[in-house]
């Protein structure tokens, strides 16, 4: 029977204070057995190495500096020096629920996978702003939804802000690639292409802060749109005609607006029922009408950014001659 050693791998770049947050996280961990941290400095300016070593006398940490080259070659290098056999993955921006670990480890216990991903949520510290992204990035309404749950749209692919792989696996894959986003589905991929299956471990949840502003928040999002064509084009079998969805929605939301000018309102009222059920679930939820109201705009930014993306990067993929790194060299280290 596997038992698992843990291995926390934790690229930062230039947050400090996160990685404070988190590793106070990992320490109330109620895991009795012992694990390792594992943290990769990624070229930062802003270094946490003092807010590290305030934790080296309570937790096992290996701490190291490297120049910057991204978050997957980062990962890589954490998971080539890490102690333990199975390796679980956070973002610096994430706070662990104390019984995450107990969780993964009865998880993997009853029915061992080598490749898992876990859920994220916001934490009642979060701002209202934070908290309506997090709406849209995870609930069943929106293209979220699908990457977190059971039912999720094909088989379930991890993300790398809340992941675990064993060694075998990071050994057999060589790890994460060069492109970001979108290194983790593009492993998830090739975890799959070597026979290993992927599996939802539905109360390992973490709570992914992400610090970000309405305009970095599109950005990402037309960068999450822009990778997925590329994924696609290096894995023909995982394309599904769903990935189309923020496309077709954003251009029938533009169509059914200009039809409501020339006086034809009702497909712009089934956009507004839309929109609606956004509001109230959203509102249920968090228990606010602001968030409630921030949420709608958010699920509304993140539909027009990534349909943006998607359509912009489907089209030069597939009638340009040029190599993806060559059409889109931000996205790749």
């Amino acid at each position: 029977m596997f038992h698992p050693e843990f291995s926390f791998i934790i690229p930062v770049y230039n947050r400090p204070e996160e990685i404070e947050e988190l590793l106070e996280s990992i320490l109330r961990q109620d895991f009795e057995e012992n694990f390792e941290v594992v943290i990769v400095e990624d070229g930062s300016t802003i270094e946490a190495e003092e807010i590290v070593a305030k934790f080296s006398t309570h937790l096992r940490i290996s701490y190291y500096k490297k120049e910057n080259s991204g978050p997957g070659d980062s990962r890589n290098y954490g998971m080539k020096r890490a102690q333990g056999n199975y390796f679980i993955i956070l973002d610096s921006d994430c706070i662990l629920p104390s019984n995450y670990l107990s969780e993964v480890n009865r998880e993997l216990t009853s029915d061992f996978v080598h490749c898992y991903g876990g859920a994220d949520a916001a934490h009642e510290s979060f701002t209202d702003l934070q908290k309506a992204i997090d709406y849209a990035m995870t609930a069943i309404w929106t293209t979220g939804g699908v990457r977190g749950k059971k039912w999720a749209v094909g088989k379930f692919q991890p993300r790398s802000f809340n992941m675990g792989i064993s060694k075998t696996v990071f050994e057999k894959t060589g790890g994460f690639g060069n492109i970001h986003p979108g290194e983790d589905p593009d492993l998830t991929f090739r975890i799959w292409e070597a026979g290993y299956p992927t599996r939802f471990f539905p109360r390992a949840t973490v709570f992914h802060k992400r610090r970000i502003n309405w305009k970095k928040f599109g950005v990402q999002m037309r960068k999450f749109g822009m990778v997925r064509p590329i994924l696609n084009s290096w894995h023909p079998k995982t394309a599904k005609i769903t990935y189309w969805f923020p496309v077709v929605f954003s251009l029938s939301l533009c169509m059914a607006i200009v039809l409501a000018v020339m006086g034809w309102w009702i497909p712009l009222a089934f956009f507004g029922a839309y929109f609606a059920i956004i509001f109230l679930d959203s509102l249920v939820k968090n228990g606010s009408l602001k968030i409630a109201f921030l949420s709608v705009f958010a699920t509304t930014l993140q539909f027009f950014n990534y349909g943006y993306g998607f359509l912009k990067s489907s089209v030069l993929i597939n009638f340009s001659k040029k190599q993806p790194e060559q059409l889109f060299p931000k996205l790749f280290f």
